[in-house]
């Protein structure tokens, strides 16, 4: 059953990057659009009010965050609510402005005015507000569907993944598988045996002819016990 939450991080990624363009286009047009005459007021770039952050950059947030969530998951609960994030973002871009009339008071709704002539109010409502939100809200429901549908490919690596978690051996309690030691003998004695005194030598009797002295000089009388034949 748990094998069924899988699915590819292909079946969500076009939708996934839909959503996240379009939520940096809810996001960043109210600040950006004043530079070219294309917002609501007022007219000044990168100015925040309560009325553009609740019901342009919220919005516009929350799908950026459902995009990405369904554009990386692998998990098919969790690309799911990241779907149905990015289509709450998209329904409080197109009710979001009628909705604000209840506590802003009056009965006028938060956000300003928008600019320029009847057609330019026409399409800046369309492309930052209900237009926008109509599309956000086609994309999710597009990628919940196809999150909610089983494919063929997905139900075959279910089963064969069940098969194998059937098949696989229950953990047991571990075993010892330490095998014992064989007994060391005991170590030979050796014994040691006197070693035998070397035996004296002889002595040896040296003459005098045999005998000189290191540095004394010679004499004529060792002269003539060198001298070959002097002993004869």
């Amino acid at each position: 059953m748990t094998a069924m939450f899988r699915v590819p991080r292909s079946r969500g990624a076009l939708s996934g990057a839909l959503l996240v363009l379009l939520g940096l286009w809810g996001a960043l047009a109210p600040l950006a659009g004043p530079y070219f005459h294309f917002a609501f007021a007022p007219d000044k770039a990168w100015t925040l009010t309560s009325g553009r952050v609740w019901l342009q950059i919220v919005p516009g947030c929350a799908a950026i965050l459902g995009g990405l969530t369904t554009l990386s998951s692998a998990n098919r609960a969790f690309a799911a609510l990241g779907a149905w994030l990015g289509a709450l973002g998209g329904a409080w871009f197109a009710v979001g402005v009628p909705l604000s009339a209840l506590w802003a008071g009056k009965g006028h709704a938060q956000l300003g005015q928008a600019v320029g002539d009847t057609n330019r109010q026409v399409a800046e409502q369309v492309a930052l507000l209900y237009g926008l939100g109509a599309v956000v809200v086609f994309i999710a429901a597009l990628a919940l569907g196809r999150l909610a549908v089983v494919g063929v490919k997905d139900a075959r690596l279910a089963e064969e993944e069940e098969a194998y978690a059937e098949d696989a051996p229950a953990p047991g309690p571990p075993q010892d598988r330490s095998e014992p030691l064989p007994a060391t003998p005991p170590a030979a004695r050796t014994e040691q045996v006197p070693a035998t005194p070397p035996e004296p030598m002889a002595p040896r009797t040296v003459g005098s002819a045999d005998v000189k002295v290191a540095g004394a000089p010679e004499t004529e009388e060792t002269r003539t016990t060198r001298r070959p034949g002097a002993n004869a």
